[in-house]
């Protein structure tokens, strides 16, 4: 039987609720005489009703290190650029890592070449204390800017924590990102040391990148030392003047020990990291994020709403050139160990990823949902071949899920399993809407708005909507808010992006729904709207639709205007190996989005595609298309660098040119 949006999937038992970090929370709460909640949904409201209350309560809850006490917790409840968290206070986010102890496992990693190694919480705050002392004495000081060109490995997230450890400011590109992609990130951040591997493998195929970073030096005048990571191991020099210290040379040194290390605390304001929006077009924003922002932020999304534990692993598919991957490092801020995968997920079997959670033991497995369909069209039924005994949660991300989506895990991995979802973005390096393991699982459906943050659906006239679709908005600040933006003195572009459309509130630029019981759907990019005849829809519940139909791979769709007040709305679709278009398909694909969304969704044409365009972090290229197919040049509308298949573009050019579109 199919499963329908909103259908309830999963329930979770006492022993769940009463066992989870929300519940210890919530009953903390009650015993300090903060405040009395009966469930989540009173706990939500209270913490955006009284933001201050709520995230004292959490440094307080989350033991918060700082050299000195915060003379306040937020410096205006105005949404805006700007406002101030704990001002006075001095803290270091790698330092509330490092807290957690032990020889269980703090990193599990696994590539295609090696087999699963594991470093333990011991081992890991010896090696981080090395480098740090290492970077110490090649001059690297607290405010200086540290960059990496590295892959999903162990010395990737010890070679992070080593740089902010003594407060420096972490950025990464991944290896895979072409060479202007690079040039794009840290020509912009312009660090003083960095790190880069020698190459990195990929799908069976090795990819030799000395040459491609020697000449990309050339181009960083910033770089004073450059620390270098042999991955593949077998590569030539770097061809530059500047000197390279190999990776083995900063973690050889004799480790201070605990009483000889120093972590460095710092201000309120001082920058942690920066992290990179998709750059579709120009340069991509390299925004800065705080210490103590993300701290708080995360030790609450990390506990609360992922209900991470000491001794948990938890796994996420991801690059180093995406924002999950440093949301992967801040799950252990619970004490809960990490496992990181370098390579295809599906190399050298479909099953890999699978392998890998029951090699590791793992508790939390997160996938997207193009993943999933991956394992669909390969047939891969994880419960006939592995155990995966410890695995209690799945988190789904990186774009709006199906119901199918949520259903193929209850029916292919676990029937008990707590199956979430969360929706946030790079800029917060968190979520807006989030899980919580107090309440029931539904069908495509997130379980909540997160703690803290104050979302609803505004309409056209401004007006919050509930069970209607509306613009995803924020009308109380929170601590992961940028900083600033790089090489943006005066904050215009940072205003412009989130405040300037609807002043006073935060727009993320995506639409939600949210409905009665505070369940959210989030319906793609509000930017890439399908405006057609007054009425918007949102692309991914088009998408939901047509890619549940047998033989479609993926989609797009855009809405153009044209020259005579009309509409033109064309679907591309790409099909899987063997699959051919028909009469048949087409009235199939057009019946069911009338059916299960609307007359308005349907189509003006179905066009077979050979690819889908996507950026680097696995986003759908729609507005470029659609500026594409509105007659501006390629050049102008995409940057090849930020692409992952750039020459998918090539389609819509033709398809473009042969169209004639006369549009308004």
């Amino acid at each position: 039987m199919s499963v329908t949006e909103g259908q309830c999937l999963w329930t979770p038992s006492k022993d769940f609720v009463a066992d989870s970090n929300m519940t210890a929370l919530i009953n903390w709460l009650d015993q300090q005489g903060i405040v009395s909640c009966e469930n989540y949904t009173q706990l939500w409201q209270w913490s955006v009703s009284a933001p201050e209350l709520f995230w004292a309560a959490m440094w307080q809850y989350f033991e918060v290190v700082s050299d000195a006490p915060y003379s306040q917790v937020m410096s205006s409840r105005e949404m805006k650029a700007g406002v101030k968290w704990f001002e006075g206070s001095q803290v270091n986010f790698a330092e509330h890592i490092l807290r957690h102890k032990g020889s269980h496992p703090a990193i599990s990693a696994m590539s295609e070449s090696k087999s699963l190694s594991v470093l333990s919480w011991d081992e890991l705050s010896a090696h981080v204390r090395r480098v740090a002392t290492s970077l110490r004495s090649m001059g690297i000081c607290a405010g200086d800017r540290v960059s990496a060109v590295l892959p999903n490995c162990p010395e990737t997230v010890i070679a992070m924590l080593a740089s902010i450890s003594i407060g420096a400011v972490w950025s990464n590109a991944a290896p895979e990102f072409g060479t202007q992609a690079i040039l794009d990130r840290l020509g912009q951040v312009r660090p003083k040391l960095v790190f880069f591997c020698d190459g990195y493998e990929f799908n069976g195929s090795r990819f030799d990148r000395v040459e491609i970073l020697s000449e990309l030096l050339g181009e960083l005048p910033s770089v004073e030392q450059v620390v270098r990571v042999d991955v593949l191991g077998n590569c030539g020099p770097f061809t530059h003047k500047i000197d390279v210290l190999n990776w083995l040379d900063l973690v050889s040194i004799d480790d201070p020990g605990e009483d000889g290390f120093k972590f460095s605390r710092v201000d309120s304001d001082h920058p942690l990291w920066f992290v990179f929006s998709s750059g579709t077009t120009g340069l991509p924003k390299a925004i800065a994020h705080s210490h103590i922002g993300v701290l708080i932020e995360m030790l609450k999304f990390m506990s609360l709403h992922m209900n991470l534990k000491s001794g948990d692993n938890s796994f996420f598919y991801t690059t180093t050139g995406w924002v999950m991957f440093n949301l992967l490092v801040g799950m252990m801020l619970t004490g809960a160990g990490v496992i990181l995968y370098d390579g295809s997920p599906v190399y050298p079997t479909t099953d890999t990823l699978w392998r890998l959670a029951d090699e590791s033991d793992a508790t939390h497995f997160g996938a997207s949902p193009t993943y999933v369909q991956l394992m669909e069209s390969n047939h891969v039924v994880p419960k006939e071949h592995f155990a995966l005994d410890r695995l209690s949660t799945v988190l789904v991300g990186g774009s709006p899920s199906m119901p199918s989506t949520f259903d193929w895990f209850y029916q292919n991995v676990k029937s008990d399993m707590w199956v979430t979802s969360q929706s946030g973005g790079t800029e917060i390096a968190s979520a807006f809407v989030a899980a919580t393991p107090t309440q029931p699982v539904y069908a495509a459906e997130i379980q909540a708005r997160a703690l803290g943050m104050s979302v609803k659906a505004f309409d056209d006239q401004r007006v919050e909507v509930i069970d209607q679709v509306g613009e995803l908005i924020c009308d109380v600040p929170f601590p992961s808010m940028p900083l600033y933006f790089l090489n943006d003195a005066d904050g215009e572009r940072y205003t412009a992006s989130y405040f300037e459309e609807i002043p006073g509130v935060w727009r993320h630029g995506d639409f939600i729904k949210i409905n009665e019981r505070g369940g959210c759907y989030i319906y793609g990019r509000s930017d890439a709207t399908l405006n057609r005849y007054g009425v918007r829809i949102g692309t991914a519940e088009i998408y939901r639709t047509v890619e549940s139909i047998a033989g479609i791979s993926d989609s797009l769709i855009v809405c153009i205007e044209t020259e005579n007040g009309g509409f033109y709305m064309p679907l591309f679709v790409s099909l899987t190996e063997g699959s051919q278009i028909s009469d048949e398909m087409r009235s199939e694909i057009k019946s069911s989005l009338k059916s299960q969304c609307s007359p308005r969704h349907v189509p003006d044409e179905i066009i077979v595609a050979p690819d889908i365009p996507y950026t680097l972090t696995g986003k759908k290229l729609e507005v470029p298309v659609r500026k594409l197919l509105k007659g501006a040049d390629v050049v102008s509308v995409a940057s090849p660098g930020s692409m992952k298949n750039p020459e998918s573009l090539s389609f819509y050019v033709e398809f473009s040119k042969r169209s004639g579109l006369k549009t308004a």
